[in-house]
């Protein structure tokens, strides 16, 4: 191959790309959002293709460690409920099947549930779910590049190892997490907090022999294992130095094994790593590993039932909670998650509060009427957010939707991307031909959402 160059730059000569294939509509990411929209888009009719970069599925469930689901669960009237359904009920099914289910599990004083999971269930339950839908997956493949027709994307270019490929379809949807087809079409979008950082990100790792009644009552809620690492630190001073205040160490459904969420990925200057940023990305896997054994020193030494743990898995990549988030149709804020929110143009339920990872610490920022035992302490999430600016035939949905950067954190989490996944999905297979996805038929949408078991608090059938 002939190319120019520079001392600074290559240029590629044009060259001509093979086609994969066609279909009616190709999700690109196959963590929670990505699951749930091309799960949702197959099951109306369309043809739909799956591109995940990694040989499994999961996104930040699986290759970034979470073991957890957060956000199913919200209160209303004093009383916690699975607000979140849906294709998520079909997964944890299917992972309960397998035995990788735990029972759900409270924190923060009662303020938030979680379910975790077996990762390895996980990965074998999403294939199923997968195949029995009749979604086509193409893994180990990169989204590259976008080829353009005036607001419409026509083809979606990919790196495989089979070579760069097209792949053409009718509609896209954008479940990367990080927004790599919205900023390869031109959409616009924000970075991080708008000041240079962002939502810290985490390594994520589990242990394995742990002593599980010695270790939940050294540990307990998050104060205690809180304590025990300021009083480390005062007893020794130099020998822990702590990423950040406090750790979240809860045990997985074998009681023995244990998840840990202890590490803060930051960069040369201080601030919130860029995982966009090719070098800054790979400096964090290496930080975030030496944390990880630092930590896991503390643990032995010093917390009851871990003296004869052992690291038994180390996620496949940081955990990102924060990077590119779209400008869309809505932007989705922090007031509206403090306010418990309503929209005429629901797609469902996000149930977590703030939880904004900041330098050193974790700042949790709950509705304003959770102490209450009367009415809901959860925001509807609404269908224009999805919607792109200048791009007629995309739709992005996880944590790379439309969100400020305080609405983010909260409607980050899996709970949230199922449904904004499901409420993608749906409206692609329903989208008329050559409509744009503003143009969406909602009343029609949330009809169909609500007969697929998605949860509407609205009062009706």
């Amino acid at each position: 191959m002939n190319a120019s160059s520079t001392l600074n730059t290559i240029t590629e000569p044009a060259r001509t790309l093979p086609v994969y294939g066609e279909f009616d509509v190709v999700v690109i990411g196959g963590g929670p959002s990505g699951l749930a929209a091309s799960v949702s888009a197959a099951k109306h009719g369309a043809r739909v293709l799956l591109v995940e970069r990694y040989g499994f599925l999961g996104g930040m469930g699986t290759a970034g460690g979470v073991t957890n689901f957060a956000g199913l669960y919200g209160r209303k009237n004093g009383e916690m409920l699975q607000v979140v359904r849906g294709v998520v009920d079909d997964l944890m099914g299917r992972i309960d099947a397998l035995g990788g289910l735990n029972e759900p599990q409270d924190g923060m004083q009662g303020r938030i549930r979680v379910r975790s999971y077996d990762v390895s269930a996980f990965k074998c339950a999403a294939d199923q779910m997968l195949v029995a839908a009749g979604v086509q997956i193409l893994f180990h493949a990169w989204a590259a590049a976008v080829v353009m027709q005036g607001q419409t994307i026509e083809a979606l270019v990919v790196e495989t190892k089979s070579g760069r490929q097209a792949i053409r379809a009718r509609r896209f949807i954008d479940c990367s997490g990080d927004a790599d087809v919205a900023q390869f079409a031109g959409v616009p979008f924000e970075l991080g907090d708008g000041h240079g950082s962002g939502l810290f990100p985490t390594t994520m790792f589990r242990l394995g022999h742990v002593q599980a009644k010695e270790a939940l009552a050294a540990v307990g809620e998050f104060a205690a294992i809180n304590t025990l690492m300021a009083q480390s630190q005062a007893r020794s001073p130099g020998r822990y130095n702590f990423p950040r205040e406090g750790a979240i160490l809860r045990p997985q459904k074998n009681a023995t094994e244990w998840r840990a969420n202890v590490t803060q990925i930051s960069n040369a200057g201080g601030t919130a790593m860029d995982a966009t940023d090719a070098q800054q990305l790979s400096d964090g896997e290496l930080e975030g590993r030496r944390q990880i054994a630092e930590y896991f020193s503390f643990l032995r030494q010093e917390v009851p039932g871990f003296s004869n743990a052992a690291i038994v898995d180390i996620a496949a990549q940081i955990g990102i909670r924060e990077t590119r988030r779209i400008c869309g149709e809505y932007v989705l804020t922090g007031e509206d998650i403090l306010c418990s929110a309503t929209f005429a143009d629901a797609i469902g339920i996000n149930a977590w509060p703030m939880e904004l990872h900041a330098a050193g610490r974790i700042d949790w920022q709950f509705p304003h009427n959770w102490a209450s035992d009367d009415g809901r302490v959860y925001n509807d999430l609404p269908w224009r957010m999805l919607v792109p600016v200048g791009v007629d035939n995309l739709l992005v949905a996880g944590r790379c939707a439309s969100m400020t950067h305080e609405g983010q954190s909260a409607a980050r989490v899996s709970g949230g991307c199922f449904v904004m996944g499901q409420a993608a999905g749906t409206a692609a297979a329903q989208l008329g031909a050559g409509q744009a996805f503003s143009q969406t038929d909602i009343a029609r949408l949330q009809t169909t959402l609500k007969r697929d078991g998605v949860y509407f608090d609205d009062g009706k059938a």
